[in-house]
């Protein structure tokens, strides 16, 4: 067997990885221009379905990665290979704090859209919250670091 399958499932989990990573961030990002809760709620209520697709991406990358090392015999400590895992740890710890984040965030707006409405500083503090912004944006640019130590496999 050669390694057809294990780059069409490695390619495929990251397609689903990627793109509900930026789907998920354009969401988040369009709640934020919102003004009324139950607009916001919606947009962050539709995050909640894509989940499990970058999980799976995820893991399916992860998965399918190992098993192209193994096929191409690649040395585990290859610089490029060595970078990716530290920012998949990263990808993992940061997506643990900034999803909590976003889902206490969620909550609120779906609690003050049926509580009539009405928009609220601490809702508009929690979508603006610099350290959620932050690692969100760092999670993005960590999975497009990946792509590119994927693509261009430097030293």
């Amino acid at each position: 067997m050669g390694t057809e399958w294990p780059l069409f499932l490695h390619l495929l989990g990251a397609f689903l990885f990627v793109g509900g990573s930026i789907t998920a961030a354009v969401l988040r990002l369009a709640a934020i221009r919102r003004e009324r809760p139950s607009e916001q709620a919606v947009l962050l209520r539709t995050v909640r379905p894509i989940v499990p697709l970058v999980g799976g991406g995820f893991l399916l990358t992860v998965a399918a990665g190992f098993w192209l090392v193994e096929r191409l015999r690649l040395d585990y400590g290859a610089t490029w290979l060595s970078a990716t895992f530290a920012l998949l740890v990263w990808l993992l710890a940061a997506g643990a704090v900034a999803g909590r984040a976003d889902r206490h965030t969620r909550e609120l707006a779906e609690r003050l859209a049926a509580e009539g409405d009405n928009g609220s500083a601490e809702l508009d503090r929690r979508l603006r919250d610099p350290v959620a912004l932050a690692l969100n944006a760092s999670m993005l640019v960590a999975t497009l670091a990946i792509v590119v130590l994927m693509v261009w496999k430097p030293a």
